[in-house]
């Protein structure tokens, strides 16, 4: 069933390597704090801060990655054309790296930041997607 899907599969790799980076980046920036508590991130620390920074980017991908996943998965599973399917997933992906590479850059409270467009690029390509499987499960 996954044969033809080989660029979205390779998509969602790239996902999850990038989040298994920002674990590790999160873990080594925890851990180098003078007073370290394990799993706990200090209320205080703002964005000026590269612990709170890399910890964020971390939890926006849990909030964002595993739904792109799951859309993907459902996505392939129903059918939907394997190179719209890729070039929406391999959006994301990129979207993503952009996101983390801007967040862990660039220390601002600003609403919308720079890292802000790429959160929402992945958001549409998510929507996009949720559309695409709704209007060929409906027709």
């Amino acid at each position: 069933m996954f044969e033809h899907y080989s660029l979205s599969l390779a998509a969602l790799l790239l996902m999850l390597a990038t989040m298994m980076v920002q674990t590790l980046v999160a873990m080594v920036a925890h851990r180098k704090q003078a007073h370290y508590v394990p799993g706990i991130v200090d209320d205080a620390l703002s964005h000026d801060s590269f612990v709170f920074r890399s910890h964020r980017t971390y939890q926006n991908s849990l909030e964002n990655v595993p739904m792109m996943a799951l859309s993907l998965l459902a996505a392939m599973a129903a059918g939907l054309n394997p190179f719209i399917l890729g070039v929406i997933a391999w959006i994301f992906a990129l979207a993503r790296i952009i996101h983390m590479a801007l967040y862990y850059a660039i220390a601002t409270e600003r609403n919308p930041s720079p890292r802000s467009y790429f959160f929402l690029i992945g958001l549409l390509c998510n929507l996009v997607l949720l559309m695409l499987m709704a209007m060929t499960l409906l027709s």
